[in-house]
């Protein structure tokens, strides 16, 4: 579904990514991990051309992300992107959120729009707040509700980027259940998150990131496995997120 190929990225004279390759199949679940600023978002966000990259090769689907000629705001209406601070229109109810992309972008009509918001918002268990405002829910809520807005749009995939980081602790079990209720149904996922538990139980692959570049690419078994012989990045990483 994915394949990144030698992608590198400069801000300016900083380079944010070097020479980074993997991919991700049908059906996968990839979780990227590392260190802040290790370029995880960046490289995330080259997946659907919200941030140029200029050098290396990216395909989503079979369509080449970086070609000039690529139509990136149909390409970005496949995929499901899931921020960290909800980006919901706040002068717009929750079912509103859910249809207006469906209605501008994929030209639903009002009663199919409400019948796919409806399916999602009961999906993540807020069916009953359909009329109200973003400023009423919940940081776990307004997630919840970001999620169903991606899923609308029949994503071919979805990405996320840290969706926890902006939430309480006591939230962030009820968005990550949503998350993994996703991978047990197939739905292909590229992941940034530092919640190693979910990584543990829905990831099939682990990416883990430092300074642009990607250490280690490797099956979940493998990379929550023996520390010996690993990058002396890696093995510091883990020794503290998992307090070997």
């Amino acid at each position: 579904m994915i394949h990144i190929n030698n992608v590198s990225k400069w801000y300016g004279t900083f380079q944010v990514l070097k020479d980074c390759t993997t991919q991700v199949d049908r059906q996968e679940v990839l979780v990227v991990c590392g260190p802040s600023g290790s370029g995880k978002s960046t490289l995330l966000k080259t997946v659907n051309g919200l941030e140029p990259f200029q050098q290396g090769t990216i395909l989503l689907d079979g369509v080449s992300v970086g070609d000039p000629a690529t139509d990136l705001p149909d390409l970005r209406s496949r995929v499901g992107m899931v921020f960290q601070n909800f980006e919901l229109f706040p002068h717009l109810s929750v079912l509103a959120n859910l249809t207006l992309a469906q209605r501008k972008v994929l030209g639903r009509d009002l009663e199919e729009a409400n019948e796919r918001a409806f399916l999602y918002l009961d999906r993540v268990g807020l069916k009953a707040l359909a009329d109200r405002y973003p400023a009423s829910l919940s940081g776990g809520q307004q997630q919840r509700v970001a999620i169903a807005r991606a899923l609308c749009m029949d994503p071919v995939c979805m990405l996320f980027d840290e969706p926890t980081s902006a939430l309480d602790p006591e939230m962030v079990n009820e968005v990550l259940d949503v998350m993994v209720s996703l991978a047990e149904d197939g739905m292909t996922m590229m992941c940034v998150t530092h919640e190693m538990s979910f990584a543990r139980k829905v990831a099939d692959r682990m990416i883990f990131m430092d300074q642009g570049s990607i250490l280690e690419d490797v099956p979940t078994d493998v990379f929550f496995g023996d520390l010996a012989g690993r990058p002396e990045r890696v093995q510091t990483f883990l020794s503290k997120e998992l307090r070997i």
